[in-house]
C-alpha cells in the first residue's frame, strides 16, 4: 500500500530552506553530501525542496556534516518535530490535490491574503449551499462523499477569519462573480448576505472590478498572495487553473503578482461602492425572484 504523501507545511518549507542554506554555506555539493552520509542525491533534492520530510537520523547526519552547532541545531530539530504535526489539510487530504492541501496549510498560518477571483466567491467566504452548487457543476463525476469533504474543508478554512488573530483578507472580485447566479436566487441571496456580513469586519476588504474597467491584468486567471508573520517564511502565490493548481515561490514571480494585484485594486470600485453594488444586485435578485413566484 502506498505511503502517506508529504503535504507541504510552513515549517517543512522553512526547514528545507534552512538545510539548503546550510549546505551552500558549507560549500558542499549534493553529490559530496551523498557520498559522506549515504543519503541518496534524489532524497537530498526532495528534502531541500520540501517534497519530503527527513528522518531524524538523516537530519542529524546532515547537521553533523555541515558542522552545525547551537542554537541552529536545536532550531532545525525543532522544525522537524513541528513539521511532523498534522496541518489543517490532514483531515481532507484524500479529497483535495497535493497542491491545494499545501495551500490550505499555508493559509491557516498566513498573516494576510490578497485574492483576485474571476469566476466565483472565494472559498473562505462561501456558504455551504453556494459551495455545493459550485462543486456539483464543476465536478459532476466526483462522488458525493468527496464533495462533502471539500465543503467541510472550506468551512474549516473559514475559521481563519474569526480566530483571535484573524487572517487579514483583501479581495478583488470580477463583476462576473456578483452577476452570475450560482445555485439559484435563494442560494445567491444568502451568499450575498454572507459577503456583506464579512465586509463588516475590520480584517476583510472587498472590491469589485466592474465590467467597464475593460481589459485588466487578472484576465489570465484567479490567484492568491499569502504573507506570513515570520520573516523566515517568504510570501507565495497560489494560482488556480482548469487542469491543475500551482504554488509559486521566488521573489521575481511573487512580486509580479503583487504588482498585478495593486493594479487590479486600483482599477476596482472602492470598498464602499463595491458594497453598494452587491446590495443593489441583491435587491434586484430578490425583486426578480418575488415577481416569478
Amino acid at each position: 500500500m502506498a505511503g502517506k504523501r508529504t503535504v507541504l507545511t510552513v515549517r517543512l518549507r522553512r526547514l528545507a530552506a534552512m538545510l539548503h542554506e546550510m549546505r551552500e554555506h558549507a560549500q558542499l555539493s549534493k553529490e559530496v553530501v551523498s557520498s559522506k552520509t549515504g543519503i541518496n542525491v534524489t532524497t537530498l533534492y526532495r528534502i531541500e525542496t520540501a517534497q519530503a520530510r527527513p528522518q531524524r537520523r538523516t537530519l542529524t547526519a546532515m547537521l553533523d556534516l555541515y558542522g552545525i552547532g547551537e542554537p541552529q541545531r536545536s532550531d532545525a530539530l525543532q522544525l522537524l518535530v513541528d513539521a511532523l504535526r498534522p496541518g489543517m489539510a490532514r483531515s481532507f487530504e484524500d479529497a483535495v490535490s497535493e497542491v491545494y492541501g499545501a495551500y490550505i496549510n499555508f493559509e491557516a498560518e498566513a498573516l494576510s491574503a490578497r485574492f483576485f477571483q474571476s469566476t466565483f466567491v472565494p472559498g473562505l467566504l462561501q456558504t455551504e449551499a453556494y459551495a455545493l452548487a459550485v462543486y456539483q457543476t464543476t465536478m459532476p463525476k466526483v462522488s458525493d462523499q468527496v464533495i462533502e469533504q471539500r465543503i467541510r474543508a472550506r468551512q474549516e478554512r473559514s475559521k481563519v477569519l474569526t480566530k483571535d488573530d484573524p487572517l487579514e483578507l483583501w479581495m478583488v472580485l470580477d463583476e462576473a462573480v456578483v452577476r452570475r447566479v450560482v445555485g439559484g436566487p435563494e442560494v445567491m441571496s444568502q451568499q450575498f448576505s454572507q459577503l456583506l456580513w464579512h465586509t463588516e469586519k475590520r480584517n476583510v476588504i472587498l472590491q469589485i472590478l466592474p465590467f467597464d474597467a475593460g481589459a485588466h491584468p487578472g484576465m489570465l486567471g484567479s490567484f492568491t498572495l499569502l504573507d506570513f508573520p515570520d520573516p523566515a517564511d517568504p510570501e507565495l502565490v497560489y494560482v488556480e487553473g482548469i487542469a491543475s493548481d500551482e504554488l509559486i515561490e521566488g521573489h521575481p514571480e511573487v512580486r509580479r503578482y503583487g504588482v498585478m494585484f495593486d493594479q487590479l485594486r486600483a482599477m476596482a470600485l472602492s470598498p464602499r461602492d463595491s458594497i453598494t453594488m452587491i446590495q443593489e444586485t441583491m435587491a434586484e435578485l430578490d425583486k426578480s425572484s418575488g415577481e416569478k413566484s
